[in-house]
């Protein structure tokens, strides 16, 4: 069984990562930590603890973390989201609470305390992630991947060039480069290729299952959001998003990736938060790349979208 930490800013496709990971038979969901992103921690928080009451959970530890990114300030994307982060459903609050440690610390107790290497797939920002690194690097040895939802090899979303991960806390993505385990990119390169056809989306919202019905309307509320998103292929379809990343920790051979060297823009207003993947076969070792700040990392530059959406609505569909 695949022991598994996902770290969230809990917005819609969040909530659909959390809802896979929670109900595939070959996951051991270890903990969940949160970080500000898509909404203020606070509300991370709770949509979390919402989300993993209607996913059937079992008592898996959830921590808040950073309430900021290392140095810029937070940019919550209400837009997309919904003002609650979770499409202004009204859904129940939770009884759940979280543990009462930073999730930095909780972070480092579950990876340490898992038999088996952890994979690590960070949704968010990552600013927790990078705190763990700087913290703690002696738990990176028990952890076999980090699988990251973030960065773009071509165009951004936040910005002309940027991803919304990686544009709102860039510091703490160029850290987490640095940390000298197995990285998997999954960008917006594959992010809107996953999609939930109609009928699917319907069947969902008309479950008799909280947690079924919960997923297809979050999934409709994306369709009217995303309307005019070209790279959203299919008319009425719906993006699983950052479940996307968990489908790609489940099932790696459905993801097609370059092993290519990325870093992080810092210093440049223009492109901050850009990934800067050098796609170049021949000539970077020669010209000053490879010493530059560049570290080779998996880049997701195609997926399999029929599988990793056959995937997540059977999982789904299956409490």
């Amino acid at each position: 069984m695949q022991q598994m930490i996902l770290d969230v800013d809990t917005g819609i496709d969040d909530a659909l990562a959390l809802m896979l990971a929670v109900r595939h038979p070959g996951v051991n969901l270890r903990a969940v930590t949160c970080v500000a992103g898509n909404a203020s921690l606070e509300q991370v928080v709770r949509n979390t603890l919402m989300v993993l009451d209607a996913a059937g959970a079992g008592p898996v530890p959830v921590a808040a973390g950073a309430n900021r990114p290392l140095l810029a300030d937070a940019h919550p994307a209400a837009h997309v989201h919904g003002m609650d982060g979770l499409a202004d459903l009204g859904l129940p609050v939770s009884s759940r609470q979280v543990v009462p440690v930073h999730a930095v610390e909780l972070l480092r107790r579950e990876i340490l305390a898992s038999p088996t290497p952890v994979t690590l797939v960070p949704l968010a920002p990552l600013t927790n992630i990078a705190l763990l690194v700087r913290m703690h690097p002696e738990v990176l040895t028990n952890v076999e991947r980090i699988v990251f939802m973030g960065g773009s090899a071509s165009v951004g979303n936040a910005t002309a060039v940027a991803e919304f991960n990686t544009w709102h806390d860039p510091e703490a993505a160029e850290i987490v480069l640095t940390a000298g385990v197995p990285i998997t990119m999954y960008g917006l390169d594959v992010f809107y290729a996953v999609t939930v056809a109609p009928a699917d989306i319907t069947t969902l919202a008309a479950s008799a299952e909280p947690g079924t019905q919960l997923v297809g309307r979050l999934l409709q509320h994306l369709v009217t959001v995303k309307g005019g998103e070209v790279r959203v292929a299919g008319e009425g379809h719906g993006d699983i998003g950052d479940a996307g990343a968990v489908c790609a920790a489940l099932d790696p051979e459905g993801l097609t990736t370059m092993n290519l060297p990325v870093r992080v823009s810092l210093a440049d207003p223009l492109t901050r938060g850009q990934t800067v993947v050098d796609h170049r076969t021949a000539g970077h070792e020669q010209d000053g790349a490879a010493d530059a700040g560049f570290r080779r990392i998996d880049v997701a530059l195609g997926v399999d979208g029929a599988r990793y959406a056959q995937l997540f609505v059977e999982t789904i569909s299956s409490p």
